[in-house]
């Protein structure tokens, strides 16, 4: 008998699939502190969550016979994926059942600002019949600019044109072709804030998105623009939107989310051009019954043994293969990663060789590791083993796999193209010790690197004193310098510096070390 222990009120009714299973036995806890997890998750064989459960390390080190954890929804932040990664337990979500709702939601906010519907509401229901003060704006006519134009980003789009309205939209990794079915106008950014009347936000957080919409990008707006935000929390700098609401320059702002959650005080929350909702996008009966289903399914699977299809972690090998194939995974990925953050701009094309022994075997999963990799940058937890290569096709990411079985220097070794129109960038690992990942060339120069936590890449010129001024830049922040690899090919020509740091180096900090004589780049790896 398999014991499931369900949290954070996951649709019941949505879990039929496990409750009436003849070998699950299924306990709903909605409420649970991370101690009082702690205690009683050594007894279950999965666990089911939403977005407040937090899965810590310190609990799935209590958790003795989890085989399996299901995310009811799609983000997976709340569950530290490489800890139950490391003790072989599958993390599996639900990407794509609550599109519609987070889409609906999202039109419901910019009617909501369009129309003034909340604030006139509040004042007819306090005893006022107040009809000028709340005089709104037609939805016709006026230009939508939607920043990423993924699942919940086409949806808008369509509903947007149901209503009249020009899209247009800003997404650097979909391609021409997808626009155009959607009938959307990619733009650069910055023509998307100057011409858009309405913009919504449809991206993950990341590094690159962190704080994407802040002063200067305001300032780029016209005057008089709505701002929607159903995505993440921290994409919009919350001070800025404050300072661009007050000015004026903002007529509006819905916001779903915030940087900062559960909040229930905020200066935002003062103003009345400001709508604001807890975190609803998906929160409706359909939705969440549809989340519920899908991962009851694949919580059941798991526990059977069967191809979990929506796994974020593990990929499905066959027994025979697994020996073989799957120490090579981890290292796939993050060359994947590592190169994909190299080039700018959308990538269009990825090569992968293989040469050594590990070229007899069958590579093709291999080759979606290393495709997670490099859709990872962008998508983040969205993107797993199973969706990978058709989230690439839906891109134009062309993928070439070739094999060579001779391999001069080393036993195994697998070598990662990235091409972007802006450039192209390749990167070659091997494993040492049977399991441990290195990088050991990027475009040419050889190295020994491990890839992993913050890695800052700076090609240069071969001359002196440049690494004595870069680790002064970065000593001033207080921010170490774990380890140091250089590659050149010749004496006083091209060359590349790779720093493994112990935090990320400040934007202000990349700026300066930009600036140093005869330091060609710089950028910030996140591995």
């Amino acid at each position: 008998m398999y014991r499931v222990l369900v949290t954070d009120g996951v649709s019941p009714e949505g879990l039929k699939a496990l409750t009436e299973a003849p070998d699950v036995e299924v306990d709903f806890r909605p409420t649970l502190s991370e101690e009082e997890l702690k205690e009683i998750i050594g007894e279950y064989d999965a666990l089911i969550v939403r977005s407040a459960t937090k899965v810590t390390a310190a609990v799935l080190e209590k958790a003795k016979r989890l085989k399996v954890i299901g995310r009811a929804g799609v983000g997976v932040d709340n569950i530290d994926v490489k800890a139950a990664t490391a003790k072989g337990i599958i993390v599996a979500n639900a990407p794509g059942a609550n599109t519609v709702a987070a889409a609906e939601h999202t039109i419901g906010l910019m009617l909501s600002l369009a129309r003034n519907i909340p604030e006139a509401c509040a004042r007819t229901k306090s005893g006022v019949w107040d009809r000028k003060s709340f005089i709104g704006v037609e939805l016709r006519g006026k230009v939508l600019g939607i920043i990423g134009l993924g699942r919940i980003g086409s949806e808008v789009a369509k509903r947007a044109q149901a209503m009249e309205m020009k899209v247009i939209a800003y997404d650097p990794y979909i391609p021409e072709e997808r626009a155009r079915d959607l009938r959307v106008k990619l733009v650069p950014l910055d023509t998307l804030l100057r011409e858009a009347d309405f913009i919504t936000i449809h991206i993950p957080l990341s590094k690159e998105t962190y704080h994407l919409i802040d002063r200067e990008a305001f300032a780029k707006m016209k005057p008089g623009v709505r701002l929607i935000n159903c995505a993440r929390g921290g994409i919009v700098d919350e001070e800025a939107l404050y300072e661009a609401l007050k000015e004026g320059k903002v007529a509006g702002a819905a916001l779903d989310v915030f940087e900062k959650e559960p909040v229930t005080s905020h200066p935002l929350f003062s103003l009345p051009n400001v709508v604001v909702t807890p975190h609803l996008g998906a929160s409706t009966v359909e939705a969440q019954l549809a989340v519920a289903e899908v991962i009851a399914q694949e919580v059941l699977t798991a526990l059977r043994g069967g191809f979990v299809r929506h796994a974020v972690n593990l990929p499905y090998l066959r027994p025979e293969v697994l020996p073989v194939v799957g120490p090579f995974l981890p290292l796939a990925e993050k060359l994947g990663l590592f190169a994909a953050q190299l080039v700018s701009g959308r990538v269009n094309q990825v090569e992968i060789n293989y040469s050594g022994e590990i070229a007899r075997y069958d590579v093709s999963l291999l080759t979606t590791a290393v495709l997670k990799g490099v859709l990872s940058v962008a998508l983040r937890d969205t993107i797993n083993y199973v969706n990978a290569p058709e989230v690439a096709k839906q891109r134009g990411i062309k993928v070439k796999e070739s094999k060579q079985e001779q391999e001069e220097e080393y036993v195994n070794l697998i070598s990662v193209k990235v091409k972007a129109p802006e450039g192209e960038h390749t990167v070659a690992g091997t494993l040492v010790r049977g399991r441990e990942p290195r990088v050991v060339e990027i475009d040419g120069y050889r190295v020994d690197a491990v890839p992993e936590g913050y890695i800052l890449f700076i090609p240069h010129l071969d001359r002196p004193r440049i690494i004595g001024r870069i680790g002064t830049l970065i000593g001033a922040h207080d921010i170490n310098i774990a380890a140091m690899q250089v590659g050149r090919k010749e004496i006083g020509g091209r060359a590349i510096m790779l720093l493994s740091v112990d935090s990320p180096v400040p934007e202000e900090t990349l700026r300066e070390i930009a600036k140093v004589e005869n330091v060609l780049d710089v950028k910030m790896l996140y591995l």
